[in-house]
């Protein structure tokens, strides 16, 4: 069928608004048209409440938002990990789609603002993230939510970071994770795979904007083989949580999603694999352009609370 009628006005937008490329102009103002994102610009539903902390990370303070859709306690959990390359982004741009997804789905959501590559590249932002998934671990009860119903997620970038997360707290033994969310996730660093040639340009995320992402995050070669910076290398992926990995049919990434889904129903882990026809790498926050973007929030909590055991 193609992309779909609404993406491609989304898409022709974009070129006629006439934005540098990642690498065709200093970093600063790529980060500052970031904030030209249409979902600053979307509805914020409401919901019970929104807190706004800072946590000590390991290098740096870290801000952190938690969704709350209710007064009720012991509710499960999503740390969430937001997306744009490692190098991009903040949590403004999320709020209109993660407060539906807690809403939805009748969960909290914690997401964190990690340090930025190329100032900070591997590991900070995955030490960043993975000790959020600890400070969640220890202030459970504080929190009033359910220690045993504690998941990781994230898009692109951010669903690296949840995968690695994931390995990670399944190495150390700090939690068992309830579940991860794989929202178009770039876990393999090489790209040699037919999506990232089909959908190289012309669809929002270019293969070769991928590629400079993994080169600001990745300066050292020698980090290509560490599991916690690309997670497709790991030896195996058996033990870790239970795994939804969402896929766009036209993005660059579509057979990262595949491949890593791939490798997790290999090793045992289970797993399921939604991929959306007719949409692109980013459609989680395009919300107001395509009624896709409320279908995956609705997937999402569907997916989750099935994986949880609560039914809706």
């Amino acid at each position: 069928m193609g992309v779909k009628s609404e993406i491609t006005a989304h898409l022709a937008q974009r070129v006629a608004a006439g934005l540098p490329e990642v690498w065709q102009a200093p970093l600063d103002e790529i980060r500052k048209n970031t904030h030209t994102h249409l979902a600053l610009s979307q509805p914020l539903i409401d919901i019970d409440k929104v807190e706004h902390k800072t946590i000590a990370g390991p290098t740096s303070d870290l801000p952190i938002r938690i969704y709350r859709p209710s007064d009720k306690s012991d509710l499960p959990v999503l740390v969430f990990f937001h997306g744009g390359g490692w190098v991009l982004n903040f949590l403004d741009i999320y709020e209109p789609a993660l407060r539906k997804v807690a809403k939805n789905g009748e969960f909290v959501i914690i997401a964190v603002q990690y340090q930025k590559a190329p100032e900070h590249p591997f590991p900070i932002p995955f030490e960043d993230c993975y000790a959020t998934l600890e400070w969640v671990v220890n202030n459970s009860a504080k929190l009033g939510i359910n220690p045993t119903q504690i998941g990781v997620g994230g898009d692109s970038a951010g669903g690296n970071l949840a995968s690695a997360v994931a390995l990670k707290a399944r190495d150390t033994g700090l939690i068992n994770l309830a579940f991860q969310l794989l929202i178009y996730p770039c876990n393999e660093i090489s790209m040699d795979y037919p999506s990232a040639t089909e959908f190289a340009q012309g669809y929002g995320l270019s293969t070769k904007a991928m590629k400079w992402f993994w080169d600001k995050y990745l300066p050292n070669n020698k980090d290509h083989s560490n599991k916690y910076a690309v997670p497709f290398r790991a030896d195996t992926l058996k033990g870790v949580a239970a795994a939804i990995v969402i896929a766009a049919e036209f993005d660059p990434l579509t057979d990262d999603a595949r491949n890593y889904y791939s490798r997790l129903v290999a090793d045992s882990v289970p797993a399921i694999y939604k991929e959306y026809p007719g949409q692109i790498h980013g459609f989680f926050n395009l919300g107001g352009v395509t009624a896709d973007a409320d279908l995956l929030y609705a997937d999402i909590a569907i997916e989750i609370n099935a994986i949880l055991g609560r039914g809706k």
